[in-house]
């Protein structure tokens, strides 16, 4: 047993070391963004939408690679904009899609203006799941349920949800996806453009924790799942999310024999304290990854969608680092491929990067979203892009700060460095602080360049530095809407007690650009009133600025 206990951890090293090379093949950062489900199912929508990607500061777009329009049609009907398909329908110039014989108009669509544009793809295959839903699949696949099954309920009833334990559903799947793959390699050899896949979107069950159709009864009694595990809707999500990983395996090795690239597969988060079946239980969720690094040991990263509160927490569950259990190899490097497009993005982004070392950031329906939202986004990977320039970005020696109207501080203590680092809003000057609206959040990264040497790059937030024992000694103040200590505030304790220690002062605080050849181009100096007269370095709420901040101490 202690032997095999070894060999499972020096595979799973192995598989972990592998994924690692992998991912540092890819154009890091991935400045990305995530299409609306329906922005690229026409060659007139991919036209249109790639060049306003490019505009928005992206460097890669996540894009649907519909199973259901990978189908040979008349007229080169993916060629027409989705209204004047619907109009030929009607007129019945459509044909129906034929098993096995495929399109890739709007594939090669995709690739052709990406590269024109000097941007990456990495395709989402809407293959059988598409959020739990086998929507996407072909006409022929939805008819014909006698060979493709559906799960269902304990209840017996029928979800249009395809069963993962039918051999003819995973036929049908990886034929359509292994065409995909041979059809990408053929177009796009090299890797220019298409840099990584998803496999499926949102796997997962909902109505109940697991499949109770016939075959999945079978499989579960198979597996004597009950005796090792339970019979409650936990263990039930278990034995889904095993079987899921299973047949998101077999794609995933097709893949590699044909095309090897990253592989990833994305989660809906199990949130707002929703049980499984309420959720889309059994994907891949923080809580069963070790469910889905058995069965599906071809993935490289498991990839929060990020939507509810709490984003430093998902964060924290998908950001899984060196482990010796495992030999020293990462478990899971944090992606998120799918975020709320809102006014936080960008902050959320800086924070994802400068605490994990994300290897991409994606908001979902950038395409779709307002211009106010998607400001941050663009100002935000305007930073990232200098600091990447500079090869600052996946340091090892950084920090994500990311605040709002409850989370308002952290202390950072950098080897007798201690930074205290809070929301802009904390101070009290700013009229936005007071007037009851909600806060934006505030977010940054945080670079340790060397010794009393930092760079500050984000929006909204202010940082105070302190020695530890300076730190220690620090009295609370309430300060005026000048900043400074209110009047009539008693200050008598304070006669009895001796300040001792060391103090650290700004040096200066130069705001900067970072050039494409990692040279760091001085803009203004920050001094007086920027820095209330040297007590702290801050970037306003909706400025985005990089800061270069050197201590000295006294």
């Amino acid at each position: 047993m202690r032997r095999l206990i070894i060999s499972l951890i020096a595979l799973v090293a192995m598989q972990s070391a592998i994924a690692a090379d992998r991912l540092t093949s890819l154009p890091c950062p991935i400045l990305g963004g995530e299409l609306s489900n329906s922005a690229a199912t026409s060659v007139a929508d991919i036209d249109e939408v790639m060049p306003r990607m490019r505009a928005l500061g992206l460097n890669t777009v996540l894009v649907p690679a519909y199973w259901e329009l990978m189908e040979p049609r008349e007229q080169s009907q993916t060629s027409l904009s989705y209204a004047e398909r619907r109009q030929k329908s009607t007129e019945g110039q459509l044909m129906e899609p034929v098993e096995g014989k495929f399109d890739f108009t709007l594939i090669d669509r995709t690739i052709d203006v990406a590269r024109r544009e000097q941007l990456h793809v990495v395709f989402l295959w809407f293959g059988v799941w598409k959020n739990s839903m086998s929507c996407y699949t072909p006409a022929w696949f939805k008819k014909d349920t006698k060979r493709f099954p559906r799960a269902m309920t304990a209840e017996g009833k029928q979800m249009e949800i395809a069963s993962c334990f039918s051999d003819n559903v995973l036929q049908a799947d990886l034929k359509a996806f292994s065409a995909l793959m041979r059809h990408i390699r053929e177009k796009d050899p090299q890797r220019e453009v298409v840099i990584m896949m998803q496999i499926e979107n949102e796997i997962g069950m909902l109505e109940s924790a697991r499949d109770h159709s016939p075959l999945a009864e079978k499989a579960y009694n198979k597996e004597r799942w009950a005796e090792r595990y339970g019979t409650d809707e936990y263990a039930d999500e278990k034995f889904m999310a095993l079987s899921y990983a299973r047949y998101v395996e077999h794609l995933a090795r097709a893949a590699r024999e044909i095309h090897d690239m990253p592989l990833y597969v994305n989660a809906a988060m199990n949130s707002r304290g929703r049980r499984p079946g309420e959720y889309p239980s059994a994907g891949p969720l923080a809580h069963l990854i070790d469910f889905w690094h058995e069965g599906a040991p071809s993935i490289d990263l498991l990839a929060p969608d990020i939507y509810d509160t709490g984003f430093k927490s998902w964060c924290a569950q998908y950001a899984m680092p060196l482990r010796p259990q495992d030999g020293g190899a990462v478990k899971n490097r944090l992606f998120i491929p799918e975020s709320r497009c809102c006014e936080n993005s960008g902050v959320r982004a800086l924070y994802a990067f400068g605490e994990h070392q994300a290897l991409g950031f994606s908001p979902f329906a950038i395409d779709q979203s307002s211009p106010k939202e998607t400001e941050s986004v663009t100002q935000a990977y305007g930073l990232l892009k200098q600091l990447s320039n500079g090869k600052w970005l996946n340091s090892k020696m950084s920090w994500g700060l990311l605040f709002d109207q409850e989370d308002r501080e952290r202390v950072i203590d950098d080897n007798g460095v201690v930074m205290t680092c809070r929301h802009y809003f904390t101070l009290p000057w700013d009229p936005r602080a007071t007037d009851c609206s909600t806060w934006p959040e505030g977010g940054a990264m945080l670079i340790r360049l060397g010794k009393l040497d930092y760079l500050l790059a984000g929006s909204g937030v202010v940082i105070d530095f302190k020695t530890p024992t300076e730190k220690q000694q620090e009295q609370q103040k309430t300060l005026g809407e000048d900043g400074f200590a209110e009047a009539g505030r008693d200050t008598s304790q304070k006669a009895n007690k001796r300040f001792s220690g060391n103090r650290l002062g700004l040096l200066s605080v130069d705001e900067v650009s970072i050039s494409d050849d990692g040279t760091m181009q001085y803009l203004r100096r920050h001094n007086g009133d920027q820095t209330h007269q040297g007590r702290h370095a801050r970037i306003g709420v909706g400025e985005w600025k990089l800061l270069h901040i050197k201590l000295y101490e006294y």
